[in-house]
């Protein structure tokens, strides 16, 4: 395989990130954390323990524009009005942003923000009578509208609280290829939904992009994640799980590569566990790249070490070394491509 083109990301070569989630429920703490640890591609955590409102669906439920959701005993549910749910949604968020701002200071570069792509929202928001609103097409439509005008939103209040960076998004998208395939179960768990159509599913992720107004990246740690549709849709990147691939996707992954995608490589264990030499974590990034067929030059250059996938269930200790370690990973990567 030979390259074609190399787009160019808004971080350089052997950087690192993170996934998006962070032990425990200190907004200061966890961002102090991220933005000391990672000083090319720092990200905006999340921190679920604080309990709903602060879990990636409670948060990008926040977000919505003219939609509103609150907490049943099955899920989230979307409501007529905004309620105690959103309002401390919203709060969490607004703690989140100040600790950011607090500790972006003079910041110049690129920044990540995460929230739930519109598929695992449709896929885990409930409508009125419990079923998800992925299988009301009008529901789905709605559903991505809203969150395309709340990402809008958010990007502008983190620019201008963070004006030296350039804001990544990252949407988070678990479900989408129980999506495509037709396997998430409706609230009975007897059936499943309708497999969504591809085209459907690729348009609504664009619509996102374009209301990104920026670089945008797509991130699954499940399974068969469809590389070559989220190339299509337009994103920058692609964030998945190393240890999840097969080599039934290794085409698709090439493909994406050639023609300018970025990939976020999750490559370092997302809870406690002895850590390995940077060169052990990688070594499987490096051997999929020979297999490719991929010239070993572009490798910095197109990959970015991080977690396998959010830090919420690591201890504080093992989410700041393995940090750290995603950080060592990638500079060994970068210096030694071949």
């Amino acid at each position: 395989m030979s390259e074609k083109s190399t787009q160019t990301h808004p971080w350089g070569p052997g950087v690192a990130s993170g996934v998006g989630s962070m032990p425990g429920g200190d907004a200061r703490e966890a961002v102090k954390t991220v933005t000391g640890s990672l000083e090319a591609l720092p990200y905006l955590p999340e921190l679920p323990a604080r309990g709903p409102g602060a879990d990636m669906i409670g948060r990008t439920a926040g977000m919505l524009v003219e939609l509103y959701a609150h907490v049943e005993p099955s899920g989230w549910r979307i409501s007529d009005r905004p309620g105690r749910d959103t309002r401390r949604a919203r709060s969490w968020l607004g703690e989140d942003l100040d600790a950011l701002e607090e500790f972006t200071q003079g910041y110049q570069g690129a920044l990540k923000v995460s929230a739930v792509g519109p598929w695992t929202l449709a896929a885990s928001l409930e409508l009125r009578g419990g079923e998800a609103a992925l299988g009301d097409p009008g529901a789905c439509r709605d559903l991505t509208a809203s969150l395309a005008e709340g990402v809008r939103a958010h990007l502008a209040e983190v620019r201008r609280r963070v004006p030296g960076a350039e804001v990544v998004l990252q949407l988070d998208e678990p479900s989408l290829t129980p999506v495509l395939r037709g396997s998430v179960r409706t609230a009975s768990g007897y059936r499943t939904h309708a497999a969504v159509d591809r085209g459907v599913v690729e348009g609504a992720l664009r619509a996102l992009v374009e209301a990104a107004d920026g670089p945008v990246v797509v991130h699954s740690c499940a399974p068969a994640v469809p590389f070559g549709l989220l190339r299509r849709a337009g994103v920058t990147g692609i964030s998945f799980d190393l240890s999840l691939l097969t080599e039934s996707e290794e085409e698709a992954i090439g493909e994406a590569v050639e023609g300018g995608t970025a990939l976020l490589i999750g490559a370092v264990p997302g809870t406690d566990t002895p850590l390995s030499d940077p060169a052990g974590s990688v070594g499987g990034v490096r051997t999929l790249w020979r297999r490719l067929g991929l010239s070993p030059g572009a490798l910095a250059e197109s990959v970015v070490i991080t977690p396998s996938c959010g830090l919420a269930g690591a201890s504080p200790g093992y989410a700041r070394a393995a940090l750290a370690h995603c950080v060592r990973a990638a500079r060994w990567l970068a210096d030694n491509p071949e």
